[in-house]
């Protein structure tokens, strides 16, 4: 057998080896966690800590991700980790930040919409779950509309907060002073899961509840 022909096997193998560790790579990530959370880079070192657990956890237990498309604050943390742990990533991003400067580049897809509303449409279309890690007014306004969605039994699909710290109990608070002044219902707390612990909040994506009922009251 030639040299050439020797080299140009072992070359095939090592193409078809590559081959086979990206198909199973894929096939093991079947799961897509939509992740919302803030972009600021100025928070307390503990956040971006716990974004790192996130992604380290979602690539160990085979989920990619899709998320805002950011390379900054908590965004570009989880998005950086899950890429670096070598899972997958998809950003959904609008031209104005593209602009700025502020998309992740090195994600493996990186869509390009125009407004707000399609970037939140093309994740919640993505997605198998949703998490919400802390953040400000546009990771609560995107983690709401899961909710209401869930409400109207349009969607079903797991919803989580991670609550580190207790960030979110004060919204909780408010939720059960909807439900106690009958502006929701009590089966509305089955909606969505709280966990405090990155660990809990894959649980609870995995084990999830997805029981629902009708908005509306029946008061005849």
């Amino acid at each position: 057998m030639s040299l050439q022909r020797i080299f140009t096997d072992s070359a095939k193998k090592k193409v078809r080896g590559a081959m086979s560790r990206d198909l199973f790579s894929v096939m093991a990530q079947t799961k897509t966690l939509c992740v919302y959370c803030s972009s600021s880079d100025r928070l307390d070192a503990k956040y971006v800590t716990a974004a790192e657990q996130v992604g380290r956890e979602m690539v160990r237990r085979g989920w990619s991700l899709v998320y805002g498309g950011g390379n900054c604050g908590l965004m570009g943390t989880v998005a950086r980790t899950v890429k670096a742990e070598g899972g997958r990533v998809v950003g959904v991003i609008p031209e104005f930040m593209k602009a700025k400067e502020l998309a992740y580049y090195d994600a493996d897809e990186l869509f390009t919409v125009q407004t707000m509303r399609e970037r939140k449409l093309m994740m919640e279309t993505k997605a198998d779950a949703f998490l919400a890690l802390p953040g400000g007014w546009g990771t609560l306004e995107e983690i709401i509309e899961i909710l209401v969605l869930r409400q109207l039994d349009v969607l079903r699909k797991p919803c989580v907060f991670f609550n580190q710290d207790g960030f979110y109990d004060d919204l909780f608070r408010f939720f059960a002073r909807q439900i106690d002044e009958r502006f929701g219902k009590p089966s509305h707390r089955e909606l969505f899961g709280v966990g405090t612990t990155v660990s809990e909040c894959f649980e609870l994506l995995e084990n999830p509840s997805i029981a629902a009922e009708t908005k509306w009251f029946v008061t005849r």
